[in-house]
């Protein structure tokens, strides 16, 4: 039997090494001073999205750049990336961020500053109208690119990209601390 993979999501992954404290701090200061905003999270605190102007940040907008362009040469872009904006997430007790995906961007995708064990997973749905309807039960052995969707367990001071278009949310921090996250989001210089 002849078997080919056509039109595969691509989810990256690269763990990096940053002063998590000093980020924790900078973030939960910034929250003290700033409302924040209303998005797709729920019981918790999204920041403003100009982190990456501000210049504690500028280690991880360092690595986020470095890890972009590792991925453009892996899809073959030719254009350079640009940061189009990013910010800060805190989940507090019961927070969880709704299903979405991020507009008007090429890569997305979150930096994990805190995960405190049951904080909530990263939850990514197959992308691909109708192909709920020939999933196979869940069991033992079946190959995950047979999911209809993937759990993936953050872990702290790892980046996770994706395709914009790829729809996600963040399950329940069902820990009784906090979750800290950055997300941004990536555009083609000349878009």
């Amino acid at each position: 039997m002849i078997k080919e993979a056509f039109f595969p999501t691509f989810v990256y992954a690269k763990d990096i090494n940053l002063d998590l404290n000093l980020l924790t701090n900078a973030i939960v200061e910034w929250s003290k001073k700033d409302k924040g905003l209303i998005k797709t999270n729920v019981k918790g605190w999204h920041s403003q999205t100009n982190m990456q102007t501000i210049p504690v940040f500028k280690p991880l907008v360092d690595e986020l750049y470095q890890m972009q362009h590792e991925i453009y040469k892996e899809e073959f872009l030719e254009r350079q990336p640009k940061l189009g904006n990013m910010w800060a997430n805190i989940n507090y007790k019961a927070g969880f961020n709704r299903p979405h995906v991020h507009p008007n961007s090429l890569f997305s995708g979150a930096y994990y500053i805190k995960v405190p064990k049951d904080s909530g997973l990263l939850k990514i749905n197959d992308p691909r109208p109708g192909t709920h309807f020939i999933k196979p039960a869940r069991r033992d052995g079946v190959p995950l690119y047979l999911a209809s969707e993937i759990h993936v367990q953050p872990k702290e001071n790892r980046i996770i990209m994706f395709p914009s278009w790829l729809e996600h949310c963040v399950e329940m921090n069902e820990s009784d601390d906090i979750r800290i996250s950055v997300s941004f989001n990536f555009i083609q210089n000349g878009f």
